[in-house]
C-alpha cells in the first residue's frame, strides 16, 4: 500500500509518505501556523503522490465519535486558529481518499504496538512529557476510546511534601502536566530542563510525580509495557528515577507473579525513536481502508 501520514503538532506538522510495513519513502514538515497557511501547503504536498488513504494523528483536544456531527474536528484547543477546524474534511475533500484519526499519542502507540517497543502487546501506553503530557493507551487490542479520547495528562496528583510550585496547568494547576511537563519545570526553576541536566534535586522531583502517575497508570490500565518520551525524558538517567519511584508508590501493592522483576524492560523508550507517531499515523490510514471497505 502507498499511504501518507499526518503527525500533527502544536509547532510543526510532519506529512510522510509510506507504507503498512511502517516504511517511509519520503517526508517534509511544515510550520504549525493557521489552516488556511498550513493545510494548503500539506495538501499540495499529498496531492501528486497517489496514496490510498491519509491517516491523521493530531493535538487536541479532538470529536473521535464517528456519530457526531464534529467528527474529525479540532475541538477545544488553546491553539485559537484550530479550534473546531474539521481537519479530517479538510483533506478528505481535497484528495478524495479515506482518512484514518486519531489523537498523536494514540497514533504512537499504535506505531509502538505495531513496529516497536510494544510490540505483541495487547495494552500498552504511551507517554510523552513535553511541553504538555500526553497519554496514548492501546487496551485489548485497540485504542482506548470512551466519552471522548483518554486525557491522563491532567490526572491529580500527591504534591511532594518540598514542592511549593502552584503548577502551570490553567485547567487544574497540579496535576501531571501542571507539575511536570516542560513549562512547570521552567516555571519552576526558572530555566529550561535542558538547562538544568546537572541539577540531580531538578530530576529527583520530576521523576518523582512521573513516577507516581506510571503506579496509578500500571494499577488502572495494566499495562504490558509502558513507553515514555518527550522532550523531559531524553534526560536519559530520568528512566531509571521514574521506575524506583513507581515501584516505591507502589509499595508491594501489585503481585510479584503480575509486576515484572525488571522494570527497564518494562518502563521503556521508544524503540522508532522520534518516529513513532509518524508511523502510527501510517497505521491510521491503513486502518482506514479497512474501515471504508
Amino acid at each position: 500500500m502507498k499511504l501518507g501520514g499526518i503527525e500533527a503538532g502544536g509547532t510543526k506538522m510532519v506529512c510522510a509518505i509510506g507504507d503498512e510495513q511502517g516504511n517511509i519513502f519520503d517526508r517534509t514538515v511544515f510550520p504549525t501556523e493557521t489552516p488556511d497557511i498550513t493545510v494548503p501547503k500539506m495538501i499540495d504536498y499529498f496531492r501528486d503522490k497517489s496514496i490510498e488513504a491519509l491517516g491523521i494523528g493530531c493535538f487536541g483536544p479532538v470529536d473521535l465519535n464517528r456519530k457526531s456531527d464534529t467528527y474529525g474536528f479540532i475541538t477545544s484547543t488553546p491553539k485559537l486558529a484550530w479550534r473546531f477546524y474539521d481537519i479530517v474534511g479538510a483533506f478528505r475533500e481535497a484528495l478524495q481518499v479515506p482518512v484514518g484519526f486519531d489523537t498523536d499519542v494514540n497514533g504512537a502507540v499504535l506505531g509502538e504496538v505495531r513496529f516497536g517497543a510494544a510490540k505483541g502487546c495487547e495494552n500498552a501506553l504511551y507517554i510523552t512529557i513535553g511541553t504538555g503530557v500526553g497519554v496514548g493507551v492501546y487496551i485489548n487490542g485497540k485504542l482506548l476510546h470512551g466519552l471522548m479520547h483518554p486525557e491522563a495528562g491532567h490526572i491529580f496528583l500527591q504534591k511532594h511534601p518540598e514542592d511549593t510550585y502552584e503548577g502551570c496547568c490553567p485547567y487544574h494547576g497540579t496535576c501531571l502536566e501542571g507539575l511536570a511537563s516542560g513549562p512547570a519545570i521552567q516555571g519552576r526553576y526558572g530555566k529550561k530542563g535542558a538547562e538544568l541536566a546537572g541539577r540531580e534535586d531538578v530530576w529527583e522531583l520530576e521523576s518523582y510525580y512521573i513516577g507516581q502517575a506510571v503506579a496509578d497508570y500500571m494499577m488502572t490500565y495494566s499495562p504490558e509495557k509502558i513507553i515514555l518520551w518527550g522532550g523531559v525524558m531524553h534526560q536519559e538517567k530520568v528512566f531509571d528515577m521514574v521506575r524506583k519511584n513507581a515501584k516505591e508508590f507502589l509499595n508491594g501493592y501489585l503481585p510479584e507473579v503480575s509486576l515484572p522483576k525488571d522494570l527497564s524492560q518494562y518502563i521503556v523508550a521508544p524503540a522508532l525513536g522520534e518516529n513513532p507517531g509518524i508511523i502510527g499515523a501510517l497505521c491510521l490510514a491503513q486502518e482506514e481502508i479497512k474501515c471504508s471497505r
